[in-house]
This record gives C-alpha cells, structure tokens and sequence, in this order.
C-alpha cells in the first residue's frame, strides 16, 4: 500500500506553473482542492499574449473555491484560485496583495512563472507551496528554487507523466524537490491542505 503524500507545514498559499499540457494537468488538480481549503492558490499557465485567457471560465464550475483572474493591488484571499492574465506578469507583494506588471519576457513569457514564485516565496516564506507541471521550456525552474530556498515546500510532476516533460526535467535539474508525483498524486496531496479560518 503506497503511503498518501502529505505536506510537513501548515501552508498559506500555493503557486503553480504550466505552459503545454497544463490545462488538462488543472482539470485534474483544481478539482481536489477542499471546499473549505483556508490557502490562496496563484498560477501561471503560458497562454498566446495577443489573446484574452478564458481560464476563469474554464474553471470556475470544476473547482469548489472562487476562482478569479488576478487584478492588480488585489488583496490575497484564502480560499481562492488567482489565474495570471494574459501579457502580464503576476507578482505576490507584503500585505499580501497580487500585483501585475508588464516588464520584459521571462524565457519568452509573460506572464513568466519564476516571476511568481520567486515573488511569491518572499512574501510566504515557509508558508508557501511550489508546483511545476508539464510545459515545454525552462520557465519555472529557478522560481522553484527560490521557494525551496525560502523554506518553502516544492513538487514536480513527475516527466514520465508529464504530456511534455521539459520544463519539469529542468526544475529537476536545479532542484530535489520535496515530491515528484504524478498528476493523480499531486491532487492527493492538495486534498490534504489545511481547511477553516486561517
């Protein structure tokens, strides 16, 4: 019997990163997070940045907390999903608040997923969660290393699961995360944050 992943910290927020493939990753994810889930959740999915994201739509019937694009000097409310919108970077700032920024591409992105993490680690410290999914560039990997170093907890879907492996082998290559799962395992693992009041 294989033991379920569980999380060594209480967390405060969580912050996921996907380009290819991560649609169908969230359709698997999102879903599992508690109803009563006391954590804010920010992601970053690669999206055209000529285009408005239509992830809001995607997800708000698949998932049972609030899920909203992120705006900018946006308080961060637990029990709440935050997508990045299209052409902006997504940033975690003390208070803490969401803040939106058009600076320069990060490994062709914006918005670019070190860009949230590494911020996102500065403010939530050990208190912070890392998630790096499929996607087909590097993107994501130093963030991860920035959460790792912040004390914060790291996983990686595990490439052989991953619809294109790239930017988890390369998060792989900067970091030993604390878990690299599957996409079934990850959920296990979200279903078991902390839940109440914070």
């Amino acid at each position: 019997m294989t033991l379920k992943p569980s999380l060594s910290a209480d967390i405060d927020a969580v912050v996921i990163g996907a380009s290819a493939g991560g649609i169908q990753a969230l359709s698997i994810l999102l879903p599992a997070l508690p109803a009563a889930a006391a954590v804010a959740v920010l992601i970053v999915i690669h999206l055209p940045r000529d285009r408005p994201s239509f992830l809001t739509e995607v997800f708000v019937h698949r998932c049972a907390l609030e899920v909203r694009e992120a705006q900018d000097k946006e308080p961060v409310v637990p029990g709440t999903v935050y997508f990045a919108p299209s052409n902006y970077h997504l940033l975690v700032e003390q208070g803490p608040e969401l803040a939106l920024s058009v600076d320069d591409l990060v490994h062709h992105s914006r918005p670019s997923i070190d860009v949230l993490f590494e911020s996102a680690a500065e403010v939530y410290r050990d208190r912070l969660l890392g998630i790096i999914l499929t996607g087909a560039n590097e993107d994501g990997a130093v963030g991860l290393r920035a959460v790792q170093d912040a004390g914060g907890s790291t996983v990686v879907q595990s490439p052989d699961t991953a619809q294109s492996p790239a930017m988890a082998l390369a998060a792989l290559k900067l970091v030993k995360p604390d878990h690299v799962l599957s996409l079934s395992r990850i959920a296990e693992l979200l279903g078991t944050l902390r839940t109440g009041k914070p």
